[in-house]
């Protein structure tokens, strides 16, 4: 208890320091759990709606399964970034708590606490001299990579874990090794995946460190491997990382998100007196964004200045810990990728496949960086203690927190602006019509169709939902599983197909779910109607007695867009005739749109009588597959049977008889389908990896 009494004041320094940081650059506002106004855009918003849908839904095995947040696209709370340490927390309580109810703010004070208490410990393998140790620990907290990730990747604001790692991976006699990190790995795997890939590269290297030097036997070193290991899964299991399916899990863009190789001394607008480097901080790099500061740069000067002049046993310290330094190496590899970068200088080497995409699960591979970063300010604090007098290193130290503090503050400025918006305990919302609130007491679910992850106004829907109890596809996932979403994808063109929808969903219906619901309307019973710039149709509605009745309904026809006659209507990236596109149909690019299936839908109105329709066409021909058949029907009426034998250059005229123009005159609208019997995936032609069933790319519709 003496020695507790007597090291609780100097213990008590760098939490004092992290709290200082914490105001300085976050400011007070966010501690506030009842303000999420500064969490009301983007992946905060996913962040803290993830926790919202969580914090209701009935307790789960695993726990950390979120199915009100997705419906079928839904999967754990690791995939909304919710930060699943922090939610396991705090559900327990859930009934008590406030609505609403945000932990962010109280996590990044315990980021900055957490990162100035590990930079203590760190810097205590090299000193005990309590002012070198103190201006040390805040040299580390006012580094970018860190506080710009503040406001938008909440849970990437936890670099107090990589610091952890270095400080058991350096400490020379740590006890208990086993239990500090199976505790450090779990923390890591509750908060994120990439902290918990930076963790383990270290443990795996001390491990390896322990059973080399003969500190640790091969059976304990297995035994301490095959426990932590089987911890970690656990964890991960628990928080929802395999509730989606092993591709799932994988997305590309493993060497876009990279670290350009003059990434430490390029400020990304996070310096008054340094200028950004040109092609640095171009499209994907700032995952890569590792600038060191120029109070860190000027102390940089410094320790080689020392390492120069001075015996300071760096040298030495390095070849004891050859596992850490090739863990280093091997982040830094991964962190730069195979498209390498300097500046506007780049070139690309070949990976086998089989690499790439294992490197795709973590694809921001930039931010593998981190523990090399932190590598590197300890190095060099570490170079200036050893070469210096302690009065002397606190006068460097000082001085260089002191540019650092200043210069960065044309970075953290701004962070801070984010985070002190003014207070709110709601968001805005386009969702004001009395409709909303009597649609929410009768129904459970509200769907966004055609399901998408990311959907148009996924914020507002998964907001009221949340707010009102009920569950909602509406929503952005970090990872979503790809069969579950085709199968809701197949399952909801049934739905519209039919016109029999679930009593107990409302549905919210984008232009092409318009296209393809609007004929199968049940206008005795169910409510279709626009309300606050949404189309909706709510099944039922209309046999409801306690339901909101409306006094304007809409013939679901006349919201179906119409086509001039005379005039190209193009069918690009970004082209208005994206409006028309039913069914069948791939994303949109520049040249023009795929087909993507066995057949495909085109739907408009036209104000006067068709004649005639021409399509400019390209058609997807890969060596030995030498044509595409179209059948085409106008309307349920077989139309044209034709052959496209070129890729490019197709031209399709289809001309309507009597038949077909009195049909679309009575029907109000008119309907191309076409069918392709000899449909094929790049893939199927050892064409890179794209699995679409791809025939007839439509380019332009002329309406005569």
């Amino acid at each position: 208890m003496k020695d507790f009494a007597k090291r609780l004041p100097l213990n008590l320094v760098p939490l004092l320091i992290g709290v200082v940081a914490f105001f300085l650059v976050v400011g007070p506002r966010a501690l506030n759990p009842l303000n999420i106004a500064w969490l009301g855009n983007g992946d905060p918003a996913t962040h803290y709606l993830g926790w919202v849908f969580f914090r209701q839904s009935p307790w789960s095995f695993p726990i950390g399964l979120n199915p009100s947040y997705g419906l079928e696209l839904g999967n754990g709370i690791i995939f909304s970034d919710s930060n699943p340490l922090l939610a396991f927390l705090f559900k327990p309580f859930a009934s008590l708590l406030p609505m609403p109810f945000q932990y962010f703010g109280l996590w990044f004070l315990t980021c900055f606490v957490l990162q100035a208490w590990f930079a203590w410990k760190l810097v205590g393998l090299v000193t005990s001299h309590v002012g070198v140790r103190a201006v040390s620990t805040a040299l580390f907290l006012f580094v970018p990579p860190m506080l710009m990730r503040m406001p938008f990747h909440l849970s990437l604001g936890g670099h107090f874990l990589v610091l952890a790692s270095l400080y058991l991976g350096l400490h020379p006699q740590l006890q208990r090794r086993h239990l500090k990190w199976g505790a450090l790995l779990a923390a890591a795997a509750l908060v994120h995946a990439y902290f918990l890939a930076m963790v383990a590269v270290i443990w795996i290297a001390n491990l390896a460190a322990g059973w080399s030097r003969k500190k640790l036997t091969l059976r304990s070193a297995l035994t301490e491997f095959i426990a932590l290991f089987s911890l970690v899964s656990f964890c991960c299991w628990q928080a929802g990382y395999f509730s989606v399916g092993g591709d799932s899990a994988v997305s590309d863009g493993f060497g876009m998100y990279a670290m350009n190789l003059l990434s430490l001394i390029d400020p990304g607008n996070w310096s008054y007196l340094l200028k950004d480097l040109p092609g640095v901080q171009g499209f994907g790099d700032g995952e890569g964004f590792a600038f060191l500061g120029l109070g860190l740069i000027a102390l940089g000067i410094c320790a080689m200045v020392g390492l120069l002049q001075g015996d300071t046993g760096f040298g030495q310290q390095l070849r004891r810990r050859p596992f850490l330094l090739l863990a280093m190496v091997g982040l830094t590899v991964f962190a730069i990728s195979n498209h390498v970068a300097m500046g506007l200088l780049e070139f690309t080497y070949p990976l086998p496949p089989v690499v790439i995409s294992i490197a795709n699960i973590f694809r921001a591979s930039g931010r593998m960086f981190w523990p090399v970063y932190y590598a590197i300010i300890f190095a060099i604090i570490f170079l200036v203690i050893r070469a210096n007098t302690p009065r002397t290193a606190v006068s460097l130290l000082s001085l260089a927190l002191l540019i650092q503090v200043l210069d960065t503050h044309a970075g953290w400025v701004a962070v801070r602006k984010q985070l002190m918006v003014e207070p709110a305990s709601k968001w805005a919302s386009p969702m004001v019509d009395p409709f909303w609130e009597s649609a929410a007491a009768h129904y459970k679910n509200i769907r966004w169709i055609v399901p998408q992850n990311l959907s148009p106004h996924w914020m507002a829907l998964a907001d009221f939902a949340g707010a009102h109890g009920m569950a909602t596809n509406a929503v952005y996932l970090g990872r979503m599983d790809a069969a579950n979403w085709k199968r809701a994808d197949r399952e909801t063109a049934g739905v519209m197909a039919s016109g029999k929808y679930d009593a107990d969903t409302l549905y919210l219906l984008d232009e092409r779910a318009l296209l393809q619901a609007v004929m199968n309307v049940d206008t005795q019973k169910d409510l279709f109607t626009r309300i606050d710039g949404f189309t909706v149709l709510a099944p039922g509605w209309k046999q409801c007695g306690a339901c909101l009745q409306m006094n304007t309904p809409v013939n679901p026809l006349a919201v179906i867009p119409a086509l001039e006659t005379g005039q190209k209507t193009l069918f690009s990236y970004g082209s208005k005739g994206r409006a028309f596109l039913a069914r069948g149909w791939s994303d949109s690019e520049l040249w023009g749109t795929w087909s993507e299936g066995p057949d495909a839908e085109v739907m408009f109105r036209v104000p006067v009588p068709v004649h005639s329709l021409r399509l400019e066409a390209t058609a997807f021909l890969p060596p030995g597959h030498a044509g595409q058949s179209v059948v085409i029907s106008i309307n349920g009426i077989a139309a044209l049977k034709t052959q496209l034998q070129q890729a490019d250059g197709n031209i399709v005229d289809v001309r309507l008889t009597t038949e077909m123009q009195e049909r679309v005159s009575s029907q109000g609208v008119l309907s191309l389908h076409m069918q392709f019997a000899d449909a094929v995936s790049p893939k199927q032609f050892g064409i890179g990896e794209d699995a679409r069933q791809l025939a007839f790319g439509l380019k332009t519709l002329t309406v005569n």
